[in-house]
């Protein structure tokens, strides 16, 4: 082992002293593998990866975390319908999220230059798996827009207000276990009743198939409901 595999894995463990979910220790695994390959292949400064000798977690099982009516109406009575006050403007983009099931920072970034009121189209330049994408609008999504105060980005929300107000607006609605990004959850099992599981993909910008079943939550009940 040479001098800079120790430094490393001391920097890494001094900052992983709090606790982290399996998923968290899973990506900076991952990352840190993919540094220490490069720190070998490329620049020869050390024999081999430990990381790859080193087990990783379980991970989890996929959160199976829906929107009650009762809920919805706690948080729409807290929130308000001002859309000048930002803690109303986060709750209109939760539901502008659940149209689209599109992620905080894809919401909290888009600019209207980007939104095409009369295709129904929202276009993301960049994305989470790194490709642009377009985002078909339902109506309702493209009422939530037209009722926003005008301003560029859109919802004229920070990702870091955002998420301040998200909990600030979910602790008030006195509502638990509840996170922003339980809207993607939420919006595909709604979006499975509308589209066939390749336009679902598509429009959620999933290119693998089975990463729709992390996110899709219809219950037994609701599925023997479609058999009738």
């Amino acid at each position: 082992m040479s001098d800079l595999e120790p430094n490393i894995f001391a920097a890494w463990r001094d900052a992983r002293v709090r606790e982290v979910s399996p998923s968290t220790v899973n990506r900076e695994m991952t990352l840190l593998s993919a540094v220490l390959t490069v720190a070998r292949k490329e620049w020869g400064l050390i024999k081999s990866n430990p990381i790859s000798d080193v087990r990783k977690p379980s991970k989890p099982p996929p959160r199976d975390r829906l929107i009650s009516d009762s809920e919805f109406a706690a948080l729409a009575k807290v929130a308000g319908d001002d859309l000048t006050n930002a803690m109303a403007r986060t709750f209109h983009a939760f539901r502008f999220s659940i149209e689209t099931a599109m992620r905080a920072g894809e919401v909290v970034g888009l600019e209207w230059d980007r939104v095409d009121i009369d295709r129904r189209v929202a276009r993301l330049a960049m994305t989470k798996n790194g490709t642009a994408r377009e985002v078909p609008l339902s109506s309702e999504a493209v009422r939530l827009l037209e009722a926003l105060p005008r301003a560029d980005p859109v919802f004229n929300l920070s990702s870091q207000t955002l998420d301040v107000l998200w909990r600030r607006l979910r602790g008030r609605a006195k509502i638990k276990d509840l996170t922003y990004h339980d809207s993607r959850h939420i919006a595909i099992t709604r979006l499975s009743r509308k589209l066939d599981v390749l336009a679902l993909a598509r429009m959620v910008g999933h290119k693998d198939l089975r990463m729709l079943q992390s996110y899709y939550n219809e219950t037994a009940e609701e599925l023997a409901k479609r058999l009738d």
